[in-house]
């Protein structure tokens, strides 16, 4: 099936996904995850009423009990699964794709991802299959507000920002149901309110279209700082005081300055396969151990756990924190954020300087290549690379990440698509441009 993810259930609404499907998967789930009661939230989108009456009826014909949490944000899910204790939860969102688009996000017990790896890749054969449904005794629905208590949570990492000039942009996602509760009204908002249309823009603040009304507005309101979320609120972006946008692996480092500064033990950050060197080289300042690992929630959250580390991050604008369950927030980063640039604005350091302190590198960004032969084109690239000189370090996982003295790259195949994704980076943009033509030369032959 289209919509079975590497990391979640993902599609457009009427097509890849529909109610008949929905409701299989929710029936079919408990013989996935063992599980009495089941969590689920969903985000503003069109269809998410549709599909969570589907999944509700699914899942309590299987004898499950559901508490609906309603309209809430990806992370609230996460948080409410541990806090309260559920078997299992369920956030109905596409976060960031467009809207006509819907998905499922799935948890297990104790905020533990369910990827295609670890469930998915089961759940997806029987609700595939001719397996008959046969109702048991009914599970009860109950609804429940957790917005009070994830309120008092998140009030744990706010500070007076009174001092600084802020745009935010919810994308109309779910962010906003916190808008004033977190933010107050000193700051100029953007696409504010909740509309499963998206009317201001589509909720991937990755896109640079989808930047252009948060830049203009920093610039004119000369902001100290541009907030940008997406769709349901598990990722957030920056804008420096220029109005430009800043890679989101470099606000891993920057984090340092709040979990890392009061304390002399050697904590571990976990990052991206995709993330500039320049965030491990500045943590180190920190006595800080990097590990790199995979892309998506499902490994980078399950990795933070594994090694118990304070934090972590991707390209992606994901963030990862061992107090909100080994998950990402973008709401609780946002606020990091603000404490760190504040903090900063009192010695009269803005945005661009913090961000210019971490990284001289020059980098490509991640670029797509349409290859349907896609690891034979990744062994070209990596095997001339290591004829030409033997890298400082190598990484075979997720693709190939190669170091050399000089510079390093990544490598690596789309999980869902025809797509080799790139990303370089080098002490000058003059060895960068002439890695990156060899790069192009060498997967010229197997593009499309």
């Amino acid at each position: 099936m289209n919509a079975f993810k590497a990391y979640d259930i993902r599609g457009e609404y009427g097509k890849e996904l529909n109610k008949e499907m929905v409701y299989r998967i929710g029936y079919f789930l408990p013989g996935i995850l063992p599980m009495k009661n089941i969590f689920v939230g969903r985000d503003v989108r069109l269809s998410s009423d549709e599909m969570f009456n589907a999944l509700a009826d699914g899942l309590t014909d299987a004898g499950v009990d559901v508490t609906d949490a309603g309209l809430t944000t990806t992370p609230m899910v996460y948080w409410g699964t541990g806090k309260y204790d559920f078997d299992a939860s369920v956030m109905i969102t596409a976060s960031h794709n467009p809207k006509n688009h819907n998905g499922l996000k799935i948890s297990a017990k104790n905020v533990l991802p369910v990827g295609y790896d670890n469930g998915l890749k089961k759940l997806e054969e029987l609700v595939e299959s001719e397996e008959k449904i046969e109702k048991k005794k009914k599970g009860a629905i109950r609804k429940m507000d957790m917005k009070p208590d994830y309120l008092t949570f998140l009030n744990q990492y706010k500070k007076d920002y009174s001092g600084l000039n802020l745009v935010i942009d919810y994308s109309n996602g779910m962010a906003s149901l916190f808008a004033k509760d977190l933010y107050g009204d000193k700051y100029f908002p953007l696409n504010e309110k909740a509309d499963g249309t998206f009317p201001g823009h589509e909720p991937n603040p990755l896109d640079p279209e989808n930047q252009e009304q948060i830049k203009q507005a920093v610039k004119i309101h000369k902001a100290d700082l541009g907030i940008i979320f997406d769709g349901d609120a598990d990722r957030v972006m920056f804008i420096d005081e220029k109005g430009a946008f800043i890679s989101p692996d470099l606000i891993i480092a920057l984090f340092a300055h709040y979990f890392l500064k009061d304390t002399d033990k050697k904590e571990r950050v976990v990052h991206d396969i995709r993330t500039s060197k320049a965030v491990g080289e500045y943590l180190q300042k920190f006595n800080a151990e990097t590990i790199i690992w995979r892309v998506g929630r499902a490994y980078g959250a399950t990795k933070l756990r594994e090694v118990n580390g304070i934090y972590g991050g991707e390209l992606a604008g994901h963030y990862y924190f061992r107090d909100f369950y080994f998950s990402d927030s973008g709401l609780m980063a946002s606020l990091i954020m603000l404490d760190i640039v504040n903090d900063f604005k009192k010695q009269g350091k803005s945005v661009s300087d913090l961000i210019h302190g971490i990284s001289s590198y020059a980098n490509t960004g991640e670029v797509n290549f349409r290859i349907e032969q896609k690891q034979e084109a990744m062994d070209a690239v990596v095997a001339y690379f290591k004829k030409q000189q033997t890298p400082m370090a190598y990484y075979d996982f997720d693709g190939y990440r190669l170091e050399f003295p000089e510079w390093w790259f990544n490598i690596r195949p789309s999980n869902t698509e025809p797509y080799l994704r790139f990303l370089a980076e080098a002490k000058s943009q003059k060895l960068l441009d002439e890695k990156v033509k060899q790069v192009f030369a060498l997967l010229q032959p197997f593009t499309d």
